[in-house]
């Protein structure tokens, strides 16, 4: 299906302290207050390329650091061998850095967005979509569509800013499975091996997001494609019961967005049966994880990835019984 004949999608409307600079600092106007402090982001967050005729740009939404680099690893069985793999790699031990690398991509009049990171957080370290869509000249306003992976904070909050959408003109596709299984009288965590203590304030906080963004959601099945096939969804269950990969194709070229098939760019490309505590599913995770990397390598697919090294742009080679992320080389020139 096209999105032109995706229900309730069409052309949206676009929505179209005094100081002075001294030689010994800012002088402030009788009434006026300092300006906020701008959020600290440490390093550039916004990288441009191409997918085809198609402009995209990968903003960093932030980074995490999750402390004992093997604590959130599983099997536990094979935590010497993880641990041999930081080792031989140069890899820090003292924890697992966690980045949150967010994809847009503008399709002739339409800009998507591939999730839409933490939103509003009182933290320095995360929530810089808005600043980075600001940097690329994109205003929430002109965003058109908003594609959705899973509903994990890191995925789904961004699209919610002071109880209303954050893109008011977006309609907002997920599968069915996501939506469902978080609103069934008892989601299924049996399986899961995360904290679940955790997990009555994670379905409050997901189903309270998709109330907010009732308005605008748009349920796709696998499958289904958006604006004459630019965008495909495509089912990738286990992470979560509904997670979904995009293919983005302009032309001959094309970028598949592994989203969180991987957790790291080492550990769940190196052996795909290593999975992290998050996964939902973890057997299901790992069978779709080995499907998309050996499709991905046998048709040396370039692809995007949400939780590695930014700007997150790669490919997965083959490497024995397992597989390598290796990571585009940056380009600035036309």
């Amino acid at each position: 299906m096209n999105s032109s004949s995706a229900p309730g999608f069409g052309r949206r409307a676009f929505l179209g302290g005094i100081f002075a600079a001294t030689a010994g600092g800012v002088v402030l106007g009788q009434d006026a207050k300092p300006a906020p402090k701008p959020k600290e982001h440490g390093n550039a967050i916004v990288y441009q390329f191409k997918i085809g005729e198609f402009d995209a740009w990968s903003i960093s939404d932030g980074h995490m650091l999750f402390r004992g680099p093997l604590d959130l690893m599983w099997p536990r069985e094979d935590q010497p061998q993880m641990k041999e793999w930081l080792e031989s790699h140069g890899e820090r031990m003292d924890g697992i850095p966690l980045y949150v690398n967010i994809l847009v991509v503008r399709i002739g009049k339409e800009i998507a967005l591939f999730d839409a990171g933490f939103g509003e957080r009182d933290s320095t370290n995360i929530g810089w979509l808005q600043d980075g869509l600001k940097q690329a000249g994109i205003a929430p306003e002109q965003v058109t569509a908003g594609f959705l992976s899973h509903s994990h904070a890191d995925h789904l909050a961004g699209f919610v800013a002071g109880g209303k959408p954050a893109f008011p003109n977006a309609a907002f596709y997920y599968l069915p499975e996501e939506y469902d299984f978080w609103h069934a009288k008892e989601p299924d965590f049996s399986k899961t091996k995360r904290n679940r203590a955790e997990l009555p304030g994670m379905i409050r906080e997901v189903c309270g997001q998709f109330d907010i963004l009732k308005g605008v959601s748009q349920p796709a099945k696998a499958g289904t494609q958006f604006f004459n096939g630019a965008v495909t969804i495509e089912a990738a269950p286990g992470h979560t019961a509904g997670h979904a990969i995009f293919r983005i194709k302009s032309g001959n070229e094309s970028l598949l967005h592994l989203m969180d098939l991987s957790h790291h760019h080492g550990f769940m490309f190196h052996n795909p049966n290593w999975y992290i505590a998050f996964d939902h599913d973890p057997m299901q995770s790992i069978d779709t994880r080995k499907k998309v990397f050996a499709q991905a390598a046998a048709e040396r697919t370039r692809c995007y990835g949400f939780h590695v090294p930014w700007p997150g742009i790669g490919h997965v080679l083959p490497v024995g019984e397992g597989y390598l992320w290796h990571a585009e080389r940056w380009s600035w020139g036309s």
